[in-house]
């Protein structure tokens, strides 16, 4: 096993429950290759996303401190 997978396997013991289960789920998803879910965003997803694509297209950016407290708000 790689350094970098130690480190992930690593930082993933430190999520939640639930999390974690997210996080075995892509890394089995990814190492038996299989055909992706298709997943149905619902219509807030939707919007949350034409909301974010706006957002870009006008260079509306979060600011460093911003991505630094998102970065400590959820203990990154």
């Amino acid at each position: 096993m790689t350094q970098r997978l130690e480190a992930a396997l690593s930082a993933a013991r430190s999520l939640p429950p639930d999390v974690q289960d997210d996080f075995a789920r892509i890394v089995l998803r990814l190492a038996v290759d299989e055909e992706p879910t298709v997943m149905a965003l619902t219509p807030d997803e939707r919007d949350a996303i034409e909301v974010s694509l706006a957002q870009a297209a006008n260079g509306e950016f979060a600011t460093k401190a911003e991505v630094e407290a998102a970065w400590v708000k959820f203990g990154l």
